[in-house]
């Protein structure tokens, strides 16, 4: 992949200006997308923090970005080696900003427009799949984790979500009888907190869960648990589903 042309930062300021607003802040050639982002410099910040739970070097290993908005995780999996990664998004103006954040790079990514619902498409598993602030904005979201447990994920799942409630953890026994109420109540019992309306003024913020429910979703959907760098981060393993769940939709080619 060529630089796009002409390279001056006004240009590429004048471009990057025009597909904005941005959510990701992306350094290209001196010129910042999204300089007075509420979250500061992001998503470099959380990045920062999980960096080096992934290898450094990713030569030989393909990568799938299941939500990849501007781009910024696909970046930087491309800048670590890896031979192949694709970064898909069902919004086509994350596309445009990310397509051109890798032009600006000089960076070989792909991007697709693909629902997180559609990766069964793919026919394809991945050594690395980045699940980075996606979750909360499902209406489906266990139904996601079961369609990338099913069809994508070949080893290592980086996940992120928004997490509200407690940030306990409480160990849950396997069965509880019908009378037994108490835990429920317990701030460390995993929950999914719906929002019908809004919140953050984002109309798409479906889902909060807190952090024993984001634990248990990753276990229960098939993988485990193997780093937490970061409060809201999670590097997990895959593996063999718990008895009795799968994804409840057409398979569309399931890969082995």
């Amino acid at each position: 992949m060529n630089l796009i042309e002409p390279t001056s930062p006004e240009d590429i300021r004048r471009r990057a200006e025009a597909l904005g607003p941005w959510f990701h802040n992306i350094e290209l050639r001196g010129v910042w997308t999204a300089p007075n982002h509420f979250l500061g410099n992001y998503p470099a910040v959380k990045w920062r923090a999980f960096a080096d739970e992934i290898p450094k070097d990713l030569t030989g290993k393909t990568v799938l970005d299941i939500g990849c908005n501007g781009g910024f995780y696909s970046l930087e999996m491309k800048k670590r080696g890896a031979d192949r990664v694709l970064g898909i998004d069902f919004d086509e103006d994350y596309l445009a900003q990310a397509r051109f954040a890798a032009d600006v790079t000089g960076l070989d990514i792909e991007f697709r427009k693909l629902s997180v619902y559609d990766v069964g498409a793919l026919q394809e598993r991945f050594d690395v799949v980045l699940f980075m602030g996606v979750l909360y904005h499902l209406r489906h979201p266990l139904l996601a984790l079961d369609l990338i447990h099913d069809h994508v994920a070949k080893d290592m799942l980086v996940f992120q979500s928004m997490q509200r409630g407690s940030p306990e953890v409480d160990e849950v026994a396997e069965n509880y009888t019908f009378w037994e109420t108490a835990h429920f109540e317990r701030p460390g019992y995993p929950k999914l907190h719906f929002i019908e309306h809004r919140y953050a003024d984002d109309p798409t913020n479906w889902w909060a869960p807190n952090a024993a429910c984001a634990e248990a979703m990753l276990r229960s959907s098939g993988f485990e648990i193997v780093g937490h760098p970061e409060s809201e981060v999670y590097i997990c393993r895959r593996t063999e589903a718990p008895h009795g769940t799968s994804a409840v939709y057409p398979s569309r080619g399931a890969c082995p």
